[in-house]
């Protein structure tokens, strides 16, 4: 605080001093056997005066350090480090109630993240759980093959891949949080990781007749392989269920100067221009999501963004209302590595 600042939250002392000066000078012009000599009035007043700033001044030089810790305690950590140094009664009970509130806080802070961590490990055990009787309703429905018509044999298919879709964003929605200690940074061939999520996905592009084209030639990138795999298949899933029948979908792979683009364009029905902003937010359906037939829970995208940018990849929509959306993974060049190399 500035010693302005300070005079003005003293504001009442100096009133209460002008007031006591004028008054005292007051009572001795009442006073009929006191001769007033002003110069000598004027000359106490000035001494008052100057021992009033000598007390501002120097209370003020001991509230300024006190202020300093404030200051630095609300820079710094506000709610994790204690606050000390106080030497007056009302610094005291300043430093007590803050210090109150720093421990309040700390309790509430490692319930939540006690609470949260007891969530994420019943997620995590909640997903292992369910892959069994997934797997198990897998072979079931295989086995059955033969005894049930190819479109519903197809469909069943389709929506056992849609739980597990589904399982699969609840597991890495959890994992966000924890995405340090769940990482492997390598070189990896691109195709080496869409192709597998292409043929995953074969049964919805029969399903639409859907046809699909791998444009360019194969790079190599460096980046986490299962998180590529999972990013890249949200963008894929949704390309397939916004594309109509049909239609196709481009795959292309260009290489820069900076590095690796991976871009997914559709021909479907495209983004509004009012809703492009906004699809990576968590949530976000947009006008596409309530109109359409197929569900949208407005996870895939915000987690596909999210995870990319952990890994340091930059995800890009494009779009025009009618014609199409083009979703682009630039994977940048590591300047570094390949120097290292």
């Amino acid at each position: 605080m500035k010693f302005l600042s300070y005079l003005k939250d003293q504001w009442s002392m100096i009133l209460g001093w002008l007031f006591f000066v004028g008054l005292t000078i007051f009572v001795m012009w009442l006073a009929p056997n006191i001769i007033i000599d002003w110069g000598t009035v004027g000359y106490l007043a000035l001494i008052q005066g100057v021992f009033l700033i000598f007390y501002l001044f120097v209370n003020y030089l001991s509230k300024r350090r006190w202020w300093g810790k404030l200051a630095n305690l609300q820079q710094t950590s506000p709610l994790q480090n204690y606050l000390s140094g106080s030497h007056t009664e009302e610094e005291k009970l300043v430093e007590e109630y803050i210090n109150q509130l720093i421990r309040e806080h700390q309790t509430v802070m490692q319930e939540a993240i006690t609470n949260q961590q007891d969530q994420k490990d019943y997620i995590d055990s909640w997903v292992h759980e369910i892959k069994v009787p997934l797997a198990a309703s897998e072979l079931l429905v295989r086995s059955i093959e033969f005894d049930i018509d190819d479109q519903k044999y197809t469909l069943l298919e389709n929506e056992l891949a849609k739980i597990n879709e589904y399982v699969e964003q609840v597991l890495y929605y959890a994992r966000l949080d924890s995405f340090s200690k769940d990482y492997l940074i390598q070189e990896y061939e691109l195709k080496s990781i869409i192709q597998p999520v292409m043929r995953s996905q074969a049964n919805y592009f029969i399903q639409k007749n859907l046809r699909y084209e791998i444009v360019g030639e194969d790079q190599r990138v460096l980046t986490d392989a299962k998180w590529v795999t999972f990013i890249f298949k949200q963008i894929l899933s949704n390309a397939i269920k916004y594309t109509p029948d049909n239609k196709e979908i481009i795959i292309s792979i260009e290489k820069g100067k900076s590095g690796v683009s991976l871009a997914i364009k559709d021909t479907g029905i495209g983004i509004p221009k009012e809703d492009l902003a906004r699809i990576f937010d968590k949530g976000f359906t947009g006008t596409n999501g309530r109109l359409s037939k197929t569900h949208s829970t407005g996870l895939g995208l915000y987690l596909a963004k999210s995870l990319a940018e952990k890994i340091g990849i930059e995800l890009i929509a494009e779009s025009t209302e009618g014609e199409g959306t083009t979703m682009t993974l630039f994977f940048p060049i590591l300047n570094f590595y390949n120097e290292k190399r």
